[in-house]
């Protein structure tokens, strides 16, 4: 091809990239658009939609995917910019038009990409400001575990497309923080620099802070300021001062020019400082439709200039791309301050129509095969489109190893036994477990596994107190280990076991990952990790140690809220069991549950208190012993049942309260008073059946009529080391009267006995409760 034939080339396909973003952001606003003006809305309520965010993004996405993506690559879209996504699905035959009216809908194109409710290719799901971003780089060392244990994940990049607003949450920071995200040279985030958040434009926002930032932890910064046009006006006689005026003035006032003609622009732009001369010089060369464009012109919005900043991409360290962009570009709400949720009247959308040579009465078109355009949406199709994987086989969890533990142990001490059982009684099933912490696996007592099965590490690293007779927990990085620590982040931490909890359904291999953390700060990774499983992440979460149980370390350890955090999150099994067999049974069981299409997360409340192994008193008997697995993974089992034929009252406790509430009980019977006493594994399960029974849900309901059974309803005292309205509703399935004992006060440092008696948990207060309820 000769140099000319190229250069015509390279035009023709610059031509048709530009008409392809002028067509993706025509669709997105038209889908908005349809939602809101067009589609019968009886409620009258706004629909919504992100017009002026989706121009935002429409030159960056269509340059990324009409450019260096591939089949291998994965990106997590930002939140607002959905409707750009599913525009671009659509030009590569991803979707079908008759989806593109449906935005908002129900059943329809989500309002943020969902990876299990859009019907079309969303690598991650967004919506909850800042994970969304961080998704990505979990996502790498995600597909890096995979790859070391056995699977195929390839080898793409992790692209994350954020909005500058983004960058102002915690999460965002904290992930970058991370040391071992510095290895991460696949990982590339792109930011789209509008300088506006919901209400106004962002006074103080600085690329150079922000990329200075970025550099700060180890991040490769490319800025990608300005188009060619205005590059070629600070080539000529005024344009250094032009560029030192724009980079210098305040976000507002450059925000107020995007809104002035052309004649206020001449007036405005030269400014009153030294350069005014020059920078008016220069203006008065330019006519009136080059000034406007010009103004305009920055780099987000120039798609050369992207593919530039793209080329640059070394993969050798995780990227920046800062890219300068406009709020609603190239629509009539450009640069307006409170654009953010505005939507086109219907003469601001004919207008745009007309600017961008679209039909606004027939919006929803592709291009045609024989145009470059077409041929390049259908390369780009063929270059994207991804294998099916073959889905693993299923691992067999077993559900019981057939020992019964005797003596005194914790629960969270049994957390560790297990794994390690499960290491010898199903190494296959093992292999799957992946652990995660933030840095406190030995408190949290999984030293015996991680010395068991090592540290993850891309390469091999030496255990320099491998030689040291006095360290217990061997801390070997390995490409094999099957443990992952991160820093005192818990965001991380369950923005990690959501992304490893996905690989079943991103790469056909799944993992069971467990991640253990102190029970007072599930709180604060509670967002971050219901959104996980939002998206499909399916993970066990280890509360330990909890409670006011924790009598030594004071208020600030101890949890007060989680059992209803257990009790209310969708898309999650709860459990806070009592003893060393029912955690057995209870991890076994959510294992199991894990990396399936129809799977599921669970919680767990553990305790560092140590219980006596023998108040358990499990059946000897195989099928007594099975009835009480499925008793302790349904929601709850009698532990002790009055030699009467109705009890005079019912004790029902969850986890470590087990040992209160049995001396209650027997206190209760020295003074002639009959007690049964139900042990709750799961107050959630509890309230499920419940529901059910109701017919307000249609899940199974049988555990009801065998640890509550209506022929032994008698007043109830419920007891928790937790918020005590987490059992309240126990008192509703026979319908009598009860008491809710538990915890609703900040906590105190103090013996085990002196706290329990402060919150009204110890054994005495249950007894009083009962007697109370009985008029004794």
């Amino acid at each position: 091809m000769t140099q000319a034939a190229a250069r015509q080339r390279g035009s023709a396909v610059q031509t048709a990239i530009s008409e392809i973003e002028r067509r993706v952001l025509w669709t997105s606003t038209a889908m908005i658009h349809h939602a809101n003006r067009v589609r019968s809305n009886p409620s009258g309520l706004k629909v919504g939609g992100h017009q002026a965010s989706c121009a935002s993004m429409a030159t960056i996405m269509t340059a990324l995917w009409f450019g260096p993506l591939t089949a291998d690559d994965r990106v997590s879209v930002k939140p607002h910019a959905s409707p750009v996504l599913h525009a671009i699905n659509y030009l590569l035959g991803e979707l079908g038009e008759d989806r593109l009216t449906t935005l908002r809908e129900f059943g329809g194109l989500q309002s943020y990409p969902s990876r299990s409710k859009d019907p079309d290719p969303v690598d991650y799901s967004t919506g909850s400001v800042g994970i969304g971003a961080t998704a990505p780089i979990w996502g790498a060392v995600a597909r890096r575990y995979v790859n070391a244990h056995g699977g195929q994940a390839g080898t793409g990049r992790q692209y994350s497309l954020v909005g500058d607003a983004e960058l102002d949450e915690g999460a965002v920071w904290e992930a970058l923080m991370d040391p071992a995200v510095q290895g991460l040279g696949e990982v590339v985030w792109i930011v789209d620099l509008n300088r506006q958040s919901l209400d106004r434009v962002v006074p103080n926002i600085a690329a150079q802070r922000l990329a200075t930032m970025f550099s700060a932890v180890g991040w490769q910064v490319i800025t990608v300021m300005f188009g060619a046009l205005l590059e070629e006006l600070f080539t000529r006689d005024g344009g250094p001062e032009l560029r030192t005026r724009i980079l210098e003035m305040p976000n507002p006032e450059y925000q107020r020019l995007l809104r002035c003609p052309a004649a206020q622009l001449r007036e405005r732009l030269p400014g009153d400082g030294a350069g005014a001369a020059p920078i008016a010089g220069l203006l008065a060369t330019l006519d009136d439709e080059t000034l406007m464009r010009a103004i305009r012109n920055l780099g987000g919005h120039d798609i050369g200039a992207l593919q530039a900043a793209y080329a640059r991409i070394d993969d050798t360290r995780p990227t920046a791309i800062i890219a300068y962009t406009i709020k609603g570009h190239r629509l009539p709400t450009q640069g307006h301050p409170q654009n953010h949720s505005s939507l086109l009247t219907v003469e601001q959308y004919e207008q745009l129509a007309g600017e961008l040579g679209e039909d606004p009465d027939r919006p929803w078109s592709r291009f045609g095969p024989d145009t470059e355009a077409g041929r390049m949406c259908a390369a780009a199709a063929a270059r994207l489109r991804r294998t099916p994987g073959v889905p693993a086989p299923e691992s067999v969890v077993p559900t019981d190893f057939g020992r019964t533990p005797t003596g005194t142990a914790s629960t969270q001490a049994a957390l560790g036994r297990t794994l390690l059982s499960l290491l010898r009684e199903a190494p296959e099933t093992a292999s799957r477990v992946v652990t995660v912490s933030p840095d406190v696996s030995s408190t949290t007592n999984l030293a015996g596994w991680l010395n068991k099965v090592g540290v993850f590490s891309p390469t091999e690293k030496p255990d320099w107190f491998g030689d040291d007779a006095e360290t217990i927990m061997h801390w070997r990085e390995k490409p094999d280990g099957q443990h992952l620590e991160l820093g005192i982040a818990e965001t991380n931490l369950v923005g990690l076991i959501g992304e490893l909890g996905a690989t079943w359904s991103r790469w056909d291999h799944p993992l069971y990952p467990i991640a253990v953390l102190y029970d007072p700060f599930v709180e604060r990774a509670l967002e971050p990790w219901s959104y996980g499983i939002y998206a499909g992440g399916q993970s066990i979460l280890v509360g330990t140690p909890s409670g006011v149980t924790l009598a030594a370390e004071g208020g600030a350890h101890q949890s007060i809220k989680t059992p209803s955090i257990g009790l209310e999150q969708p898309g999650c099994l709860s459990y806070e069991p009592a003893f060393a067999l029912d955690l057995e049974w209870i991890l076994l069981l959510c294992i199991g549950r894990l990396g399936t299409p129809d799977g599921t997360s669970s919680y767990l409340r553990l305790s560092t208190r140590p219980v006596d192994q023998q108040l358990a008193a499990v059946p000897a008997d195989p099928a007594a012993r099975e009835r009480r697995r499925r008793q302790v993974i349904a929601g709850a089992y009698t532990l002790r049942r009055a030699e009467r034929d109705r009890p005079d009252v019912v004790l029902a406790g969850v986890g470590a309260m087990l040992t209160e509430t049995l001396a209650a009980a027997a206190r209760l019977g020295q003074q002639g008073i009959a007690a049964d006493v139900i042990c709750v594994s799961s107050p959630g399960n509890l309230f499920d059946a419940l529901q059910s029974r109701r017919g307000v849900g249609d899940g199974p309901a049988w555990i009801l009529d065998q640890v509550f059974p209506a022929g032994r309803a008698a007043p109830l005292v419920t007891v928790i080391d937790g918020h005590p309205h987490a059992l309240a509703f126990l008192s509703g399935i026979n319908r009598v009267p009860s008491v809710a004992l538990g915890v609703s006060r900040f906590g105190q440092a103090g013996s085990l006995d002196d706290v329990y008696r402060y919150h009204g948990i110890d054994a005495d207060s249950i007894v009083r409760a009962a007697l109370d309820l009985l008029g004794r």
